[in-house]
Formats: C-alpha cells, sequence, structure tokens
C-alpha cells in the first residue's frame, strides 16, 4: 500500500495529486468518482497498487490537502472510459490514450544497435584469433594474440569516459552519430589489416566505440522511456548485446572451410554501425537534455514523439518538477566526489565491482574447459550453450523488470550466482563427486550464467541512470561503466594466475563470497526505482538542490 496527498477545494474540482515519492506517472488521466456520500476524509490517498493520477471528486467538497482511501480496481475495469463507478472505482478518463508514441521503439531499437555491436566486437575475435595469427604472423607469439584481444578493453575503458562528456555537449542522439566513426573505420581496419599494428588500431578504435556506446546507451534508454516500461526497454540493451555474441559465434561458422572469412566477420559489424548512423537521424533527442539546455519546445515535441499526444503535460510537469533539471548546469567531474553526489557515484562503482568479481567473465572464459572435461569437445556448442543461456535469461528479465522491481531481481540475481559458484566449486573438489562432476560443472555453469542473466545482467545498467540526477547522470555513467572495463581488463589478464595459484575450486568459492557480499551491500545501500519517475528518484537520493 502507498500512500499520496490530495489537494484543492470545492465541489466537484479536479485535484492534483501530490507527495509521489513513491508511485510513478500514470499511463492515462485517472478519474475517480464518489457515488456515494463520503464520512470524514482522511489525510491520505492510499492506493493498493502504484498510480499516479488527477482526481475528480464529483459532488463533494473538500478543503485543501484533504484526501480518500481508494482501492484500484481491475486492470480490465479501469480501462473503461465510462463507468457507474463505486466509491473507489477507477477508470481512464475520456480521450486518453494507452499507447505510446510512434518513435519510442524504433529509437529505443536503433540506438540499442551500439549494444549490439558491443556484443559482436567482444565475441568476434574469439572464433576469428587463430585465423587471424596465421595470416598476420602472429601465431607463436602469445603476448600479440593477447594484445588483439586486450586491446578492444582498453579502448572501451577509454571510451566510457568519453561517452559521459560527448553526450552532455553534444547531446545523446548526435552522440551516437560521432560514436559510429570510430566503429566504422575500426571495423573496416580489423578487416583489411595486412600488418598487426593495422589490426591493434582498429581493434582500439572498435573498443574506443563500444566503450562510449556502454555509457551512453543506457543513458539514453533511461531519459526517454515512459516510467513504467523503463524497465522492459532498459533490458533490451543488455538483450542485444547477448545477440551481438551469439551473432559473433555465428558468423565464424565457416572459418572451418574458409581460413579467411574472418576478414568478412570484421566488415560485417560496418552494417549495424552504419544503421546507428542512419537510425539517429530519425530518433529524438533526449527531452530531459533538451530541457536542461533551455530548449523546452523542442522536449515538449520530443515528449510527443516518443509518449504520445496526452501525456505531453504530464512528462512536461515531472521534468520540471525537477529543480535541478531547470536551475543547475551539468555538474563537473570533481562535484562527483563532493558530499551531495559521492554516496550515489559509489553505488553506482560498486554495483559494476560487484558484477565483474562476481566472476561472469571468468565463467565464460573458462566455460569451454569445463564442458570439455565433461565430454562436450566442440568449443562451438559449449560457447552456443552459453550465449542461450544468456540469451534467454535476459528475454525473461525483460518482462519481470517492471513487475518485481529491480532490487529484488538483483538480490535474487546473486542469491541464484551464489549458489551456482558453489556448486561448481564442490564439483571440481568433492571427491565423492567426482562420478557427477561433468554433469554439475555444465548445469552449474548454466545455471550461474542464466542466474546472472536474470538481474545481474541487465540490472546494474539500467538502475545506475536511474539513480544519477539529471545533471551527473553522463558523467556518473562514464565512471561507472569506467569501472567496469577496467575491472573485466584486470579479471582477464590475472584469472588464470589465480587459478594456476588457488586452484579453481577456491577461485570459484572467492566469487561466490563476492556475491553473497554484495546481497548484503544492495540491502543497504540501493533504493527502489521500479514505478517512478527519474525526478521523483533523484528527489529521494537528496540529490535535488
Amino acid at each position: 500500500m502507498q500512500s499520496v496527498a490530495l489537494t484543492g477545494s470545492a465541489c466537484g474540482s479536479r485535484l492534483r495529486v501530490s507527495g509521489l515519492s513513491s508511485c510513478p506517472p500514470a499511463d492515462a488521466r485517472r478519474i475517480v468518482r464518489a457515488a456515494r456520500s463520503i464520512k470524514p476524509l482522511p489525510k491520505r490517498l492510499t492506493c493498493s497498487e502504484p498510480a499516479a493520477f488527477r482526481a475528480e471528486l464529483l459532488g463533494q467538497s473538500l478543503g485543501p490537502m484533504h484526501s480518500v482511501s481508494l482501492p484500484m480496481v481491475p486492470k480490465k475495469r479501469a480501462l473503461r472510459t465510462r463507468a457507474q463507478a463505486a466509491d473507489g472505482d477507477i477508470v481512464a478518463s475520456k480521450g486518453t490514450s494507452s499507447g505510446y508514441g510512434g518513435s519510442l521503439y524504433p529509437a529505443v531499437g536503433a540506438a540499442c544497435l551500439g549494444s549490439l555491436l558491443f556484443g559482436y566486437h567482444l565475441g568476434v575475435v574469439n572464433g576469428a584469433l587463430e585465423y587471424v595469427s596465421r595470416d598476420l604472423a602472429i601465431a607463436g607469439n602469445t603476448t600479440l594474440q593477447g594484445w588483439v584481444v586486450s586491446i578492444t578493453l582498453a579502448g572501451a575503458t577509454i571510451g566510457s569516459f568519453t561517452g559521459g562528456v560527448l553526450a552532455d555537449k553534444f547531446g545523446r542522439t548526435r552522440c551516437f552519430q560521432l560514436d559510429s566513426v570510430p566503429l566504422i573505420v575500426g571495423a573496416l581496419l580489423s578487416a583489411t589489416a595486412t600488418e598487426i599494428q593495422a589490426m591493434l588500431v582498429g581493434r582500439f578504435l572498435a573498443g574506443l566505440g563500444i566503450g562510449i556506446t556502454s555509457a551512453v546507451i543506457p543513458l539514453y534508454i533511461a531519459e526517454i522511456a515512459p516510467t513504467d516500461i523503463r524497465g522492459s526497454l532498459g533490458s533490451v540493451n543488455q538483450l542485444f548485446i547477448c545477440v551481438g555474441i551469439l551473432l559473433a559465434l555465428i558468423a565464424g561458422l565457416p572459418l572451418a572451410d574458409n581460413p579467411i572469412w574472418w576478414r568478412k566477420m570484421f566488415t560485417i559489424a560496418v552494417v549495424p554501425a552504419v544503421l546507428l548512423v542512419l537510425g539517429m537521424s530519425f530518433a529524438p533527442e533526449s527531452p530531459r537534455w533538451l530541457y536542461q539546455q533551455g530548449r523546452k519546445a523542442e522536449a515538449e515535441d520530443s515528449v510527443r514523439r516518443l509518449w504520445g499526444k496526452s501525456r505531453v503535460e504530464q512528462a512536461m510537469s515531472e521534468i520540471s518538477d525537477s529543480s535541478s533539471s531547470s536551475s543547475e548546469e551539468a555538474a563537473g567531474w570533481g562535484e562527483l566526489l563532493s558530499k551531495r553526489y559521492r554516496k550515489v557515484v559509489s553505488v553506482g562503482a560498486m554495483l559494476f565491482l560487484f558484477q565483474q568479481f562476481a566472476g561472469i567473465n571468468a565463467v565464460v572464459y573458462y566455460s569451454t574447459s569445463v564442458f570439455r572435461q565433461a565430454g562436450i569437445k566442440s568449443d562451438v556448442a559449449a560457447s552456443a550453450l552459453v550465449s542461450a543461456a544468456n540469451v534467454f535469461g535476459t528475454i525473461v528479465a525483460s518482462s519481470l523488470m517492471d513487475k518485481q522491481g529491480r532490487k529484488k531481481l538483483l538480490t535474487l540475481s546473486f542469491l541464484g550466482m551464489a549458489a551456482s559458484m558453489t556448486v561448481l566449486s564442490l564439483s571440481q573438489s568433492w571427491s565423492a563427486l567426482a562420478p557427477y562432476a561433468g554433469p554439475l560443472a555444465v548445469g552449474g555453469t548454466v545455471a550461474y550464467i542464466l542466474s546472472f542473466a536474470l538481474g545481474v545482467g541487465p540490472v546494474v545498467g539500467l538502475v545506475l541512470p536511474e539513480i544519477f540526477a539529471s545533471r551527473i547522470r553522463a558523467k556518473a555513467l562514464s565512471v561507472s561503466f569506467g569501472v567496469h572495463w577496467i575491472t573485466n581488463f584486470l579479471i582477464g589478464l590475472y584469472f588464470l594466475t589465480f587459478v594456476n595459484k588457488f586452484g579453481i575450486s577456491n577461485v570459484y568459492l572467492g566469487f561466490s563470497a563476492v556475491c553473497l557480499l554484495a546481497v548484503l551491500y544492495i540491502s543497504g545501500n540501493l533504493v527502489e526505482t521500479k514505478g517512478r519517475s527519474l525526478e521523483e528518484i533523484e528527489r529521494e537520493l537528496g540529490q535535488t538542490a
């Protein structure tokens, strides 16, 4: 049950709901019809489900700040435009549309082409590295082979820090278009390389591009998505990353019969990068960024295209209601460490630290070896199983995001990962389980990937732009994703060293402990953001001046 306050007075007046710190904007305006006399009124309006609406009490005289207890009616009943409603019934007001603007889904899809490239560029080199090494004469040089893989992560780290600056200066859509340049040039250089130097430059530029998109995509989606489906749309980002990895796997299938096919694999990445440029030419700019720039008329037009005409007034009211959106310029880097912001920025960094040190990349890197021990000899089959589990889990997560809530999914996800890691550890160390080691290892790995995909994978990138205030959102996301790429690089660099020193069983137990620590941290430091506007979250976290 959630409570909000009603303000207004006079018989039959339209009353505006206020105090919506825990309630989201409605999909449509709601009309509350009081069909019988109301006894002495309580001071709060109580909703059995999160709801924000304009209330109209007919035939009743209300004083300022008076309100009434109103249970929500079933969904189908609530959508009727006219009804003889009993006391407490809520029905959609006349002339309200339940749909969204025609540009919303195309804009999200265009932005997520960057996510597709994110996954593709990370996955494409795994299958192609052996053939690249032969053609570029580095087959025996493990150091240079390592650089072909890791230099992309170095580029991504730099890109993640610059993405926020570009997004604040030029806008979200223009930033995507600028980012397409290193993505296209990097792919072409990699595809046409005849020497290792050209390949390294190409891979670095591709990494620079995906680093920028990794920070800007969740920022853009969070700012253009209606509150009630922001979780589902935000999880599409992670889904496209998984699809990109899967596409890289599929693209590598002809390599066995055509050793120079790796050049085509890198060339393929040019197509979504070009489509990203074209898509962002038509996608609406973030209305929150436009409003912050003082371009209110353009912000209204953007809301109309994204959310629909019926929601313009409500959306603009939300955006303008945040004083930080209208009265302060974008924060400088130093302000991220100020008393006002440092706690929420530290939450962003810690969530990515937990995500990476929970072992996701290590499990993916080591899964092929685990599957081989279990009797699965095909690297392609092993990778396909992991990718399929990741895609499936992310699809399920997108359907749950706006129902179960971010915090709950994140907590359950880390608990599932901890349990899976424990199974993996025991399968490698307990002699009693030796006859079942193979099936347990495969089952534990798949369960771990599913647990990750159901929460930790999509939620972290979704919840961060929700908890960051508008004036620090872009830069704080850049810092958070910078932490992501740095820890990603370190784990890739030192994972095998730790395995050789401590044993895979103990390393897996360490990952399990990190997952449990993450649960404790989340319970005490993360707020639930489901069904709440970005401005409401900003006010609750005390980031508004």
